[in-house]
C-alpha cells in the first residue's frame, strides 16, 4: 500500500505532481491525480481501447462530484481553468491510497467519504464506488445526505482535445439503474450502470479545462467538456454509491463481484514473487499493467499513457514482466505473436495506434529477441517449444542479416553488423525533429555488435541442442570473428572504455551508456579486464540515482533538461536524459565483473534505494520513463514505463538476490 495524508492531499502543488494509473488489460486505462485533477490529455475515467492494444478513445473523462451534507452543498472536485483552479475540493481530501487500486478519502462536516476506482480486466470498463464511513454531528437528529455526480464527457482520441461543437447529439437513454450516451456516430456508446439514482437531463458545455502537463510540453492544453445529466444519490438511508462506466452494458449489482474477482487476481500475481520484499511487490504490480492483448495473444504497451506496443521496448521487458514473475505462458504468448511477424529478417519495431501494418525501422529489437528467446528457456526449460516455434525464425533472422535486409542492415567484411540509412533512426536512440535525426549513430553501433555477438552465441548453443551440427558451426565462426573484430575497433585505449560507433575507419568517442551491454549481456564480448574498465567509466560518468545518462555531462552536445516543446524535448531525448530502465543493465555488469571481489550488495542495495522510494512518487506505484540529467532529477516522460519497471525488477531479483 502506497499512502499520502491530508499535507500532501492538500497541498496543489504536491498532490497535481502525483498520478494513478489503472489499465485493463486492453490497452485502455484510467488514470488522473491524485486529486482527481486532470492535468493531462490522457487522464480519464474510462480510456477505451477500440482495437486492442490501440484505438484508444477518452470517454468520459471525469465525474464532477457534490456532497450535499443537511443541505449544504460541497464541492468534492478539482479543475484548472484559466487563471485558476475551481472547485477546490482537495481542501477536504483526508488521504489518497494505493490499496490495490485508488482509493480517496474526503471529511466533510464531520461525514467521512471514501471512494474507490478500479478497471476490470478484458472490459473498456470502469468502476467507481462511493461510501459513508461515518457522519458523526453535533446535531441531534439523523443527517441529511446526497451525492450528485455530473458526468464529463469527452469522446474523442486520446492524442487530441474536443470543443464545443454542434455535431454532438445530446440525447440520453435511461432505464432505471442505467444511462447511455452515443454522442458521436462511429464511436461506441458509454453506458453508466448505477444504483437508482435520480437522473436529470441537463445538457451543457464545461468550456476551458487546462491540462498543464501538456502546456509544459508545447501542446493543445485547453478543452471543453460536456455534461449530459446529473446523477442523484440519497445516502441518508444508503451508505453506498455504484457507477459502472463501460462500452457494455452492465448491470451496478456487479460491482461487488467485479471487485472481488479483481482482488483476488491481483492477489495471485502478488503470490508469485520471487522474494517477499514490499518493493518487489510493488513492482510485480507495476509489471501487471503493461501486458495486454493483441487479438488472440499478447504483447506489451511500452508506457502509459501515450505508448502503443513496440518490439524493442517488448523484447527488453520480456524477462522482468513475465518470467521473473512466473507469467510463462504469457512469455510465450509474446514470443509466438512477435514471431509471426518476422519480415525480411526483422522484429517489428512497433505497431501503430490506428491499427496499420507494423513499422520495421529498428535494428536492435529483433536482436533483442534472441536474447527475450534465451531467458526464456533458462527460467522455464521449455526448449521443445523453441525447437517447434522458433528456432527456425531465428535461423531465418540471421540469414537475412549476413545477405543484407532493411535499411542497409547487413553483415559486413569484418563479421560485424553494419546499418545506414540517410534519414532513419535505427537503435533505441531514436529521437528525430523534422528530418533531423538527433543521434543517427550509422555504421556499427556498440551495443548492435554486443547484441549481435549475444545472438550468435544464443543460436550456437540452440543448434547444439537441437542437433543441427553445420548451423551450430557456422554460427560459432561467426561469433569469434565478431569478437576478435570488435575487440580490435572499438576499444578506446586512451580512454579505457568502448567507442559509441564505429563507421568508415572513423570512431565516435562519445561516452554513452550503450557500451554497458557490451558487459551485461549474457555472452559478454569484452575481456574480464576491458569489462571492468568500461563499468568504472560508465559509474564515473553517467550513474546517477536514477539510472544512467545517455551521454557524460562533459560532452559539449550535453543537455540537463528534459523540457520545452516537441523539438526542445527530442533535441534532450537521448543527449544526457537519465533512463531508468539502464541501470537493469549497469547492476548485471557491476555485479559480474565484482562477484568475486566481496560482498556487493550493499552497494548495488544503495544505488537502488532512491529508485525504490520513488515507486511511490510521481506515477504512484510505477517507474517513469525518464529524469533530466542535472540534479535533482526531476522526472519527465511517460510516468509508467514497461522497460523501466522490468528492468528493476530484473535486476533486483536476478543480480541482487542472487548475490
Amino acid at each position: 500500500m502506497i499512502r499520502f495524508g491530508d499535507d500532501v492531499c492538500t497541498n496543489l502543488e504536491a498532490a497535481i505532481a502525483r498520478e494513478w494509473l489503472e489499465t485493463n488489460g486492453l490497452g485502455g486505462f484510467a488514470s488522473s491525480t491524485i486529486i482527481g485533477l486532470n492535468s493531462r490529455r490522457y487522464h480519464g475515467l474510462l480510456v477505451a481501447a477500440t482495437q486492442p492494444p490501440v484505438g484508444r478513445f477518452v470517454l468520459l473523462s471525469k465525474l464532477e462530484e457534490t456532497l450535499v451534507v443537511d443541505g449544504t452543498r460541497f464541492e468534492l472536485s478539482v479543475n484548472r481553468y484559466p487563471g485558476t483552479f475551481h472547485p477546490r475540493g482537495f481542501r477536504f481530501l483526508s488521504e489518497f491510497r494505493l490499496d490495490p487500486w485508488p482509493v480517496f478519502r474526503y471529511e466533510v462536516e464531520g461525514v467521512s467519504l471514501e471512494k474507490l476506482v478500479f478497471m476490470v480486466q478484458g472490459e473498456n470498463t470502469t468502476v467507481v464506488q462511493y461510501r459513508i464511513l461515518s457522519k458523526e454531528s453535533s446535531n441531534p437528529g439523523p443527517r441529511i445526505l446526497k451525492l450528485e455526480l455530473r458526468p464529463l464527457i469527452a469522446f474523442r482520441g486520446f492524442h487530441s482535445t474536443t470543443h464545443e461543437n454542434a455535431a454532438l447529439n445530446a440525447d440520453i437513454e435511461t432505464v432505471p439503474g442505467l444511462t447511455r450516451f452515443a454522442p458521436y456516430v462511429g464511436l461506441p456508446s458509454l453506458h453508466l450502470a448505477h444504483n437508482e439514482a435520480e437522473v436529470e437531463r441537463c445538457g451543457c458545455w464545461y468550456r476551458n479545462f487546462e491540462y498543464e502537463r501538456e502546456c509544459e510540453r508545447g501542446l493543445d492544453f485547453t478543452e471543453d467538456l460536456f455534461n449530459p445529466c446529473v446523477l442523484r444519490f440519497d445516502l441518508t438511508s444508503r451508505g453506498n454509491v455504484v457507477v459502472i462506466a463501460s462500452t457494455e452494458r452492465r448491470d451496478s449489482g456487479q460491482a461487488a463481484i467485479y471487485l472481488q474477482s479483481e482482488l483476488g487476481r491481483r492477489q495471485s500475481i502478488v503470490a508469485s514473487v520471487p522474494a517477499d520484499e514490499d518493493v518487489v511487490k510493488a513492482l510485480v504490480l507495476a509489471a501487471d499493467k503493461f501486458i495486454v492483448a493483441r487479438a488472440d495473444r499478447k504483447t506489451v504497451i511500452a508506457g502509459y499513457h501515450w505508448f502503443s506496443d513496440w518490439g524493442r521496448d517488448t523484447m527488453i521487458a520480456l524477462t522482468g514482466l513475465t518470467l521473473v514473475t512466473k507469467r510463462y505462458h504469457v512469455a510465450r504468448s509474446i514470443l509466438l505473436n512477435f514471431a509471426q511477424h518476422v519480415d525480411h529478417g526483422m522484429l517489428p519495431n512497433h505497431f501503430p495506434d490506428s491499427g496499420e501494418v507494423p513499422e520495421y525501422n529498428t535494428v536492435d529489437a529483433t536482436l533483442w529477441f534472441f536474447e527475450a528467446v534465451r531467458s526464456y528457456v533458462v527460467y522455464t526449460g521449455d526448449f521443445d517449444f523453441v525447437r517447434s516455434h522458433i528456432y527456425r525464425v531465428l535461423a531465418d533472422i540471421v540469414s537475412w542479416h549476413v545477405r543484407g535486409t532493411r535499411f542497409g542492415i547487413k553483415v559486413d567484411a569484418a563479421g560485424l553488423l553494419s546499418s545506414a540509412e540517410p534519414g532513419v533512426q535505427l537503435t533505441w536512440m531514436d529521437a528525430k525533429v523534422g528530418d533531423w535525426v538527433v543521434t543517427p549513430r550509422r555504421g556499427r553501433a556498440v551495443e548492435i555488435q554486443a547484441l549481435w555477438y549475444n545472438a550468435l552465441s544464443i543460436l550456437e548453443n540452440l543448434a547444439q541442442k537441437i542437433g543441427d551440427e553445420s548451423g551450430r558451426r557456422r554460427y560459432l565462426n561467426m561469433a569469434t570473428v565478431a569478437k576478435w573484430s570488435f575487440n580490435r575497433l572499438f576499444w578506446n585505449e586512451q580512454g579505457g572504455y568502448l567507442n559509441d560507433v564505429v563507421d568508415n575507419g572513423t570512431a565516435d568517442a562519445s561516452i554513452r551508456p550503450n557500451q554497458i551491454f557490451a558487459v551485461s549481456l549474457p555472452h559478454m564480448i569484452l575481456t574480464p579486464e576491458r569489462a571492468r574498465r568500461v563499468v568504472e567509466v560508465v559509474k564515473e560518468h553517467l550513474l546517477t540515482p536514477y539510472g544512467l545518462r545517455t551521454l557524460a555531462p562533459s560532452d559539449p552536445q550535453y543537455h540537463g533538461r528534459y523540457s520545452g516543446d516537441q523539438a526542445s524535448r527530442d533535441a534532450a531525448y537521448h543527449q544526457g536524459t537519465v533512463w531508468p530502465w539502464l541501470l537493469g543493465p549497469f547492476i548485471s555488469a557491476y555485479t559480474k565483473v565484482h562477484r568475486n571481489s566481496g560482498d556487493v550488495r550493499p552497494q548495488v542495495d544503495a544505488w537502488l534505494s532512491e529508485l525504490k522510494q520513488h515507486i511511490a512518487d510521481c506515477g504512484v506505484g510505477q517507474v517513469p520513463e525518464i529524469f533530466d540529467g542535472d540534479p535533482p532529477h526531476r522526472p519527465c516522460g511517460c510516468i509508467a514505463q514497461a522497460w523501466s519497471v522490468a528492468e528493476i525488477l530484473r535486476s533486483v531479483v536476478e543480480d541482487v538476490r542472487s548475490i
